[in-house]
């Protein structure tokens, strides 16, 4: 038989050996960890996927940033260039209503002669007291007065006078009457033009709008160039002066961005500007009278026609300019200082800013940006008359060829129609485009704008400048602070 306490003992003696089997086992286990790898995978891709992510999240908000710079500054670069471009506009619409106020004078004085026609006086026959007197009845006496001579070339050459004599009265009535039909609308209409002083009024005011409109254009160009979401704002771009005014700002009414001066308001330009108008208004004149008396310089010249036209019409400029208009209508002058180097940055050159609030960072625990302000991007434009490119020139003793192209492009063209006789050698000479005009006045329609570099000294005081941005802008946006920082370190930083 199985005493009774049997299994008491049996129970004991089975859990000391489960316990001591347990034991063994797990210290086994735990001498044998150090070489078991299984499961080491799943830390690792732990570890590997977290980093991945922190990795993603920095490279998806440098992109980001690198974007944003990018588009900044192209926003940048268009704005600047848009703004200069308007500018640019400006002067070469003031240089293009200097010429028509100068071809206005000149054509009033010859409407004036087409009008009263004092030249044709001398031609006349319906006036019995100059009918014997004008200058084809002394040609027709001089006619009847040689072909009575005893020779026959100059009795053939005075029927020829008689025969031309009244072509050339025919030729000074038809003209004179054409001349009255054109005067009769278009005097009245360039006499109020005068008078009115409409020329003179519409450049005051393109020298107080075009400002204005450089600076709709570059924020117009900005926003343009940004596409705003929930994540990015919409970009802003102020046009600055190089005197860091806002373009178009209220300093204009004494301080102009357009470096133009109207003569009336300061009498150093008076003189210059009286000079410029009575070149021009001569220039124009001559034109007009070149081309409408051709042919009385060509063919007409018996009568005279042409210089009795020709100093009648001189006679009505001279008083229109020295004695109607004498300090009226005067053509806008440019502004001049004493060193053309320091007129280009201080006149000529302007500087684009865009303003774009700070882009919010993704996984900002991991990624910040350490920039306090918001973001800027800034570029520099220049207004100026280009200079005439260099050209080669063929240089005939009978012909002169102009090539266009970069010095070095020799191309050999013989002329279409040599001289007669063994040919003399063409000389290749490299000079300036002919017949270009590169003054730097207001008579110079070839105003450009051209992006620049970004070298103006008061370049740090502009960024830091509060710009005048309208709406939400106002008042929240973080302008970099830069005191003590000039403008070679700016761009050493940031060479743009």
């Amino acid at each position: 038989m199985v005493p009774s306490s049997f299994p008491i003992y049996f129970h004991g003696k089975l859990a000391t050996i489960f316990q001591e089997g347990l034991w063994r086992r797990g210290y086994l286990r735990l001498r044998q960890l150090q070489q078991d790898e299984r499961g080491v995978i799943s830390i690792l891709t732990v570890f590997a996927v977290l980093l991945l992510v922190m990795l993603l999240g920095y490279v998806m908000n440098v992109g980001r940033q690198v974007d944003s710079k990018i588009r900044l500054q192209n926003a940048a670069d268009a704005a600047a260039l848009s703004g200069g471009v308007m500018i640019a506009r400006g002067m070469n619409v003031l240089a293009f209503t200097n010429h028509l106020l100068c071809e206005v004078f000149a054509l009033t004085a010859f409407m004036r002669e087409a009008h009263y026609r004092n030249s044709y006086t001398y031609f006349r026959r319906d006036n019995p007291y100059n009918q014997d007197r004008s200058i084809l009845a002394a040609w027709d006496k001089a006619g009847e007065l040689l072909s009575r001579a005893p020779l026959p070339k100059f009795s053939l050459l005075g029927q020829a006078i008689r025969q031309k004599v009244p072509l050339e009265q025919q030729l000074v009535e038809a003209f004179t009457a054409w001349a009255y039909a054109v005067s009769v609308p278009m005097l009245p209409t360039l006499e109020m033009i005068l008078a009115e002083e409409m020329i003179p009024q519409y450049q005051r005011a393109v020298i107080a709008v075009f400002p204005e409109l450089a600076q709709r254009a570059a924020q117009e160009i900005a926003r343009l160039n940004s596409f705003p979401s929930r994540y990015e704002a919409g970009m802003e771009a102020i046009l600055w002066r190089t005197d860091v005014q806002p373009v178009g700002g209220p300093v204009e009414s004494w301080d102009r961005t357009l470096p133009v001066v109207d003569p009336l308001e300061n009498v150093v330009y008076l003189e210059d500007s009286k000079e410029g108008r009575a070149f021009w208004a001569r220039h124009y004149l001559n034109d007009w009278n070149n081309v409408t008396l051709r042919f009385f310089d060509r063919e007409a010249k018996m009568s005279q026609f042409a210089g009795l036209w020709r100093s009648f019409t001189c006679g009505y400029l001279d008083s229109l300019l020295n004695t109607e208009y004498p300090e009226r209508n005067l053509p806008v002058m440019i502004r001049r200082g004493s060193r053309l180097p320091r007129e280009l940055h201080d006149d000529y050159t302007l500087v684009a800013v865009v303003y774009r609030p700070k882009l919010p960072e993704m996984a900002s625990t991991i990624f910040r940006n350490p920039l306090g302000s918001d973001s800027v991007a800034y570029a520099a434009v220049r207004v100026f008359v280009p200079k005439r490119r260099l050209v080669w020139w063929r240089d005939y003793p009978w012909q002169r060829t102009e090539l266009g192209g970069v010095p070095g492009d020799l191309v050999i063209i013989e002329p279409e129609d040599p001289p007669t006789g063994p040919p003399e050698p063409g000389v290749w000479v490299v000079r300036r485009e002919p017949g270009i005009w590169e003054a730097w006045d207001l008579f110079n329609q070839r105003w450009r704008a051209q992006l620049v570099p970004a070298t103006v000294e008061t370049l740090a005081w502009i960024l830091q400048t509060p710009p005048p941005l309208p709406g939400w802008w106002e008042g929240r946006l973080q302008v970099p602070q830069l005191s003590g920082v000039d403008t070679p370190e700016i761009l050493h930083i940031s060479p743009h």
